[in-house]
């Protein structure tokens, strides 16, 4: 007899929402000092607009953190209007902060700069229920923040569904590979989860088609980031708020026997004298078309 789904225990890979907001918004304060490899995705993110045609009205910063990105969309389209998104407050907050301090300092410098500018928006909320009513962005921008979501296809859905018609959605994730040191390491003491469910590049390309998306185009790279020990790695990851949200997280002390195994484990990853960390970047952009089906499943036609 088939086990009825309503009852299926969840899958211990899926990510608990409440824990990414609380994990993000505790390490808003050090978030910019450990950003480092956020950053340099960020920039390769940017370089890939150079091949676009597109004058964005408005666009949508989806998973901004502390607004990094804000300042660069900015200077790319100083017309746009801008709405930053996040899941955590203390990031939503410090992202308005900062440019608000820029902004100032812009204004003192370049007086006229700023004439045409216009205020970005600020909003707490999930890429999962998008807080918007209807139709709003021409750009649709998310920078290493789908990982953290566990219904991808839903957040795909729910982003052609805020963007125009023509509008094109570019994002950043992790693929599989990424921190397969640290999951190795972990798996030789315990059974918990430990790190995140990556979704495969080719898999999230199906997602942009399931959701509606024209003419998706997908890329990955791999970077290594690497450090002086285990505990350095493990320091970065917690500042970066990118702590273990997984619901099969152990829920007690690991001890120290196990801990200090782990920490063995990971350090003879070492290659020429430093401890790598492995993280599968995958690019993705899409546009999205006129629909050709309604929401019931019937074909469009156009006259």
């Amino acid at each position: 007899m088939p086990a009825d789904p309503r009852f299926e225990p969840p899958d211990p890979r899926e990510i608990d929402p409440r824990a990414v907001r609380r994990a993000f918004g505790r390490a808003a304060a050090t978030y910019d000092a450990a950003a480092v490899l956020q950053r340099e995705v960020g920039t390769r993110m940017q370089s890939r607009l150079d091949y676009v045609k597109l004058a964005p009205a408005s666009l949508l910063d989806a998973g901004c953190g502390t607004g990094e990105a804000m300042g660069e969309l900015r200077v790319r389209y100083p017309a746009a209007r801008i709405t930053a998104l996040d899941l955590a407050l203390p990031m939503v907050a410090l992202a308005r902060e900062r440019e608000r301090k820029g902004r100032t300092v812009l204004r003192r410098l370049l007086p006229a700069a700023l004439a045409g500018g216009r205020a970005s928006s600020f909003v707490c909320g999930d890429v999962n229920a998008l807080p918007f009513a209807g139709v709003a962005f021409d750009l649709v921008w998310s920078n290493l923040a789908l990982q953290w979501v566990n219904d991808v296809p839903r957040a795909f859905a729910e982003f052609r569904r805020v963007m125009k018609v023509g509008g094109l959605l570019t994002f950043t994730t992790f693929g599989p590979d990424t921190l397969r040191e640290v999951r190795r390491a972990f798996a030789r003491v315990d059974g918990f989860t430990h790190t995140n469910r990556f979704a495969d590049m080719h898999d999230l390309g199906d997602m942009l088609v399931q959701a509606g998306f024209a003419d998706p185009v997908m890329d990955m790279e791999t970077l290594t980031v690497t450090y002086v020990d285990p505990e350095s790695l493990l320091r970065e990851l917690k500042a970066l708020g990118a702590t273990n949200a997984t619901r099969g997280r152990g829920h007690g002390l690991m001890g120290r026997h196990r801990w200090q195994k782990m920490l063995r484990a990971l350090d003879a990853t070492r290659v020429d004298g430093r401890l790598p960390a492995t993280f599968e970047v995958v690019y993705g952009h899409a546009w999205k078309g006129e629909a050709k089906k309604t929401e019931d499943g019937l074909p469009i036609v156009r006259f």
